[in-house]
């Protein structure tokens, strides 16, 4: 799906004053990361490392890990279709809904695809050997899989590959890093974008048992993580001890959001993030985006290309008190515009 993401804004003309659209934190990078990167500006005269070699090095002893078990992509998306590349044409099952680009870097790469509702996941369900998509929190749900250790270790056969790429904006699981070295069939993948806002440097890392990573390695690509990514993800593990989200507050006003949404008679789930998804009670999830874009410059997820989603469905993500009320009161418009 080369389109029909969130945060897409540079797709109109008018300026977006809000974007709910994506899941990245609203509070912008680290303080000193910019000051950090211009400083690093002599790094864009020579190539960077083949692998990011340094940079694994770091994030391994963070995860008490060995380098051989960290490998740096260009963002989780390099990581998922590599995994695709590296076992093609398997059986592969994907829990939903889900990114698309599960779906979509499995058949390039002429995997047998076949589905799973998220609902239905537990450590006794019957399973395919071959890969396992899930993501943990999922997205676009902010659903999480508390049992996914006790579904790994009974079913050896199978590899899950666990995205793990919102997991600083949840407190209702731990990380699986942890069973990296005595779980062979486990990959884990995790991106440095979302918790600390820097998505247009592309820029994530898959943790796994070595011989997995050996694997990942026959298909990837040299220098596809660029300089700056690397200077990034240096000054980010260099200082992540002071770079916790503000979670309660997070969350404090996103319970206040969706208590205003169901007020409006949207449906709401329940979600363990900062994001969630909602159902309008009338017209499209379509049309309600574009309305929002063109009378009030705000921009939310169209959900409905999600697989096992409807028309129905858009996802939010929190954001300030101030953006988020400019939301509800546009809303209240559109429901006065339907009637």
């Amino acid at each position: 799906m080369l389109q029909g993401h969130g945060d897409d804004a540079y797709c109109y003309k008018q300026e977006i004053i809000a974007d709910f659209s994506t899941n990245v934190f609203y509070g912008g990078e680290p303080a000193g990361l910019k000051e950090h990167i211009f400083q690093q500006w002599q790094v864009l005269n020579k190539y960077p490392e083949v692998l990011a070699e340094s940079l694994a090095q770091k994030i391994s002893q963070h995860h008490q890990l060995h380098a051989s078990n960290v490998l740096i992509t260009n963002g989780t998306t390099e990581s998922i279709y590599l995994i695709a590349q590296a076992y093609k044409n398997l059986q592969t099952t994907i829990a939903i809904p889900a990114f698309a680009e599960y779906e979509d870097a499995c058949r390039m790469h002429h995997h047998q695809v076949q589905f799973v509702n998220q609902d239905a996941i537990h450590p006794n369900m019957q399973m395919d050997k071959g890969l396992f998509f899930l993501c943990n929190p999922n997205n676009p749900t902010g659903h999480v899989f508390p049992q996914l250790e006790a579904l790994i270790k009974a079913h050896p056969e199978t590899l899950f590959v666990i995205d793990e790429a919102f997991i600083e904006f949840t407190v209702g699981i731990n990380s699986l890093i942890s069973l990296i070295n005595t779980c062979e069939n486990v990959i884990v993948l995790r991106s440095l974008t979302k918790a600390y806002a820097i998505p247009g440097l592309r820029l994530g890392y898959i943790a796994a048992h070595a011989r997995l990573i050996d694997t990942l390695l026959q298909c990837k690509m040299p220098w596809s993580v660029n300089a700056f990514a690397i200077a990034a993800g240096h000054y980010i593990f260099d200082h992540i001890s002071g770079m916790q989200l503000p979670l309660e507050r997070i969350f404090n006003d996103k319970e206040q959001l969706m208590q205003q949404l169901r007020q409006l008679s949207f449906t709401i789930d329940n979600s363990y993030t900062h994001y969630f998804l909602a159902k309008t009670p009338v017209g499209t999830a379509r049309e309600l985006k574009a309305y929002l874009i063109d009378h009030h410059r705000l921009l939310i997820r169209d959900a409905s290309n999600f697989r096992g989603l409807t028309e129905q469905h858009f996802r939010i993500a929190t954001l300030t008190k101030d953006k988020n009320e400019l939301l509800i009161a546009a809303l209240q418009e559109w429901i006065k515009h339907c009637s």
